[in-house]
């Protein structure tokens, strides 16, 4: 529990009203303390969360304000955040543009992905301003009600990080329509080729919760199978290199700004 006002700009949308309803759920709030804006000034939420639809008003009654809207939102976003803590949730967005733009002088920026909705969230998130030891717990604290978090060293983690672990599903799921598609092109039934893709990502998926990544490649390679077989030929083709690729072409749009 902590006694600090927390106020989501944009806090009914996917992820600020998931983020709300976890803060919310787990305790880490009271209603009385979680202030919610938007457009319509009118929520869903809680009946006991106030929902306003003037943003500069929810900033003078927040101690802490969340910023939870897209990119191109925040080209119109008009605030006064002098003196408050800000947490931008947004891609592609430096800290200094935000301090510049309103008046914070200490910016955090986090990067959640879509897997808040089951609170299995990594999240990881950077300070521009010093920190004490009790604004940095209660930050990891907030984060970890969403799933697990890591503060990180610089400003360009967040950035790199955007495209790795703040793609969320991305990647599993393209993962699974690559399996999906080639077992249909090799004469499996289309439901059966997605039920089986569905088995290797989401199981294995789960699997991997538990156990090192690592050695249950290593032990599967010593088998000397099928799916040796299969690994095999993936890291010849430079798998690797292709997601490498792929990470450092999503950083890249993070850094030069969206």
């Amino acid at each position: 529990m902590n006694n600090r006002t927390l106020g989501i700009i944009g806090g009914t949308g996917w992820l600020g009203r998931a983020i709300a309803e976890a803060l919310l759920d787990s305790g880490f709030i009271e209603p009385a303390a979680l202030l919610i804006s938007n457009r319509s000034g009118r929520s869903t939420l809680r009946p006991d969360v106030r929902v306003l639809a003037d943003n500069q008003q929810l900033v003078a009654l927040s101690d802490v304000l969340v910023l939870s809207i897209r990119p191109e939102q925040f080209r119109e976003l008009r605030i006064d955040a002098s003196g408050k803590q800000v947490i931008s949730l947004m891609a592609g967005i430096p800290a200094a543009v935000i301090s510049a733009a309103t008046g914070a002088q200490t910016v955090v920026r986090a990067m959640p992905n879509a897997a808040v909705e089951i609170r299995q969230s990594y999240t990881p998130w950077y300070s521009t301003g010093a920190l004490g030891d009790m604004d940095r717990q209660w930050l990891q604290q907030l984060f970890e009600c969403v799933g697990a978090a890591d503060e990180v060293p610089n400003e360009d983690c967040i950035d790199y990080l955007s495209a790795l672990s703040g793609t969320g599903p991305a990647f599993p799921a393209l993962l699974h329509q690559a399996l999906a598609s080639q077992a249909v092109a090799a004469g499996i039934p289309h439901d059966i080729a997605q039920r089986a893709a569905r088995g290797v990502v989401v199981g294995g998926g789960q699997m991997l919760a538990s156990r090192d990544p690592l050695q249950m490649i290593e032990a599967l390679m010593a088998y000397r199978g099928v799916t040796a077989a299969a690994l095999q030929s993936m890291s010849e083709q430079g798998i690797d290199a292709i997601v490498g690729r792929a990470l450092q072409a999503g950083a890249e749009v993070a850094r030069r700004g969206m």
